[in-house]
């Protein structure tokens, strides 16, 4: 199938893996950075549960899932991961504290998330040529999408 300009969606599908992946790799970075005492203090006062085991888990989601979704390894596994986190920051943490409106953010990743899950990691994704390449010589075609 094609799109506009006789390119594939793919290559949509891959814009997207490469931003969402670029905005947590930075976030992740920026906890690291800013120490992870504070992003632990945070996670406690919005609750959530063991903020010191937390805190470093969710900085290192970030930081690593981010990298690999530029890579486009491991897409929909890391995905699904971001999609749990997504869903709590924007039903547990943006939206009861602050409104619908301040959580426009998180929304936007949680779909792009979603959307991975979905649709796997589009063009140009190490994910991409495993699966190919995997299929090809195992007698199965190939996927054309």
């Amino acid at each position: 199938m094609k799109g506009v300009a006789n390119l594939a969606p793919d290559w949509g599908i891959t814009l997207v893996r490469l931003m969402t992946g670029l905005l947590f790799a930075v976030h992740g970075y920026e906890k690291f950075a800013g120490g992870l005492g504070g992003v632990t203090a945070f996670f406690a006062k919005v609750s959530i549960p063991m903020p010191g085991v937390m805190a470093p888990v969710v900085a290192t989601l970030e930081l690593v899932g981010g990298l690999l979704l530029i890579l486009g390894l491991a897409t929909r596994v890391v995905a699904a991961l971001f999609t749990v986190e997504m869903l709590v920051t924007s039903l547990w943490v943006k939206i009861p504290a602050t409104g619908w409106d301040s959580s426009d953010l998180d929304r936007m990743l949680l779909v792009a998330c979603v959307l991975l899950v979905l649709a796997g990691p589009g063009a140009a994704a190490i994910d991409a040529l495993w699966w190919e390449s995997r299929h090809v010589s195992g007698g199965a075609t190939a996927r054309t999408s």
